[in-house]
């Protein structure tokens, strides 16, 4: 057997590359609730293995901060109304009472390793996994999709940790639900991290009429301290520029000879995308080893571009390299989309795709 068969992969596999727009997957709820975890490219991190940048002090002061609030969580349940004593009997011993607001929010610009920190604090925390959950906003706000509001508070009211992902509030809707949502969960004693790159009392500028709920947008800032990250893109220091789009020959012959690749279209992925719930794409990536794209063009409009943004974050996170032909990853979003209200999401996308064409270019490489 050849090092590169080994490998798993070869000149051209039995059954082919695998395909995306094939799939069409179903999730349970409790799946949505089991996998509420840091994602695999996060297993190992910790705040030990976060290299700040030596001409940004508020990386290391994060730090500190973050490694403090974790150890801070190792005391009482976090339900608000105490544990009682050996088997439940016995008078309730009453929880300590929160000092100050019960979250932190990271705050800061592509690339400086928030999910790094949010996901180390998650490991930090002294608690049994199923006490703490990880998710991104979205996830957060599908869970309640899946489960109902009620059930979700139930759930999740038990926790000592919720941290949320790439925080963002992109309608009204969105903004009374989290803001409920999180207020009985702090009301249980369930303590926050969020990340994102807008200030907690910005959230929702640029989306909607903020004025109009600006009593809840400011409810929900309270509960966090912010913590301001400062530095640029880890990705972008020192690395080369993202590797120029392949040909479409090149793209086809690196999916078959690569096992557990799959080759699509990538407008026909975008018409893919409009018929599975955002809340699947992780399932949709479940045993792929790459992803390979022919002919990546712009985005049509703006409803497919924030799918595509969340599939590009399930594929940063399962570190699923992406080789494609046609235009480069820095062109998919029109002028008007980034600089838009939801450009920041634009810019992350952005910024994980060429990550992920960076890891993708051994695929098509001669061997």
């Amino acid at each position: 057997m050849s090092s590169s068969t080994a490998a798993g992969r070869s000149p051209i596999t039995e059954a082919g590359p695998l395909s995306l727009c094939a799939r069409e997957p179903r999730v349970p709820a409790d799946r949505l609730v089991a996998e509420m975890v840091p994602p695999p490219r996060f297993d190992s991190v910790r705040f030990g293995t976060y290299i700040p940048d030596a001409a940004q002090p508020s990386q290391t002061e994060a730090v500190r901060i973050l490694a403090d609030f974790a150890a801070g969580l190792g005391g009482a349940h976090a339900t608000g109304a105490g544990r009682r004593g050996f088997l439940g009997f016995g008078r309730a011993r009453a929880p300590k009472a929160p000092t100050g607001p019960r979250g932190v929010y990271l705050d800061g610009g592509y690339g400086v390793g928030k999910t790094h920190l949010l996901a180390s604090l998650w490991h930090a925390t002294p608690a049994e996994p199923a006490l703490k959950a990880f998710g991104t906003f979205v996830e957060l706000t599908n869970l309640v999709g899946a489960l109902g509001f009620q059930e979700t508070v139930r759930t999740l009211s038990g926790h000592r940790l919720l941290c949320i992902d790439e925080f963002e509030l992109d309608d009204p809707g969105d903004t009374v639900l989290v803001s409920t949502l999180l207020g009985k969960l702090v009301d249980a004693g369930v303590a926050l991290a969020a990340t994102s790159n807008t200030l907690p009392g910005k959230l929702g500028e640029g989306r909607f009429a903020a004025a109009d709920f600006l009593r809840e947008i400011q409810g929900l800032s309270a509960r966090f301290r912010p913590l301001r990250i400062d530095g640029e893109d880890y990705r972008h220091r020192g690395l080369p520029q993202a590797p120029a789009p392949w040909s479409d020959e090149e793209v086809a012959k690196a999916a078959y000879a690569t096992e557990g690749a799959s080759l699509d279209d990538f407008p026909h992925l975008l018409d893919h995308l409009a018929r599975v719930h955002p809340s699947r794409y992780g399932a949709l990536t479940d045993g792929l080893t790459a992803v390979c794209l022919t002919d990546v063009r712009p985005v049509p409009d703006q409803s497919t571009a924030l799918r595509l943004v969340v599939l590009a974050d399930r594929l940063y996170d399962r570190e699923v390299p992406v080789l494609a032909s046609g235009l480069p990853f820095d062109q998919l979003f029109s002028e008007e989309m980034l600089n838009g209200g939801y450009r920041k999401k634009y810019f992350r996308a952005i910024s994980r795709l060429t990550a992920l064409a960076r890891d993708a270019k051994h695929l098509a490489e001669p061997r």
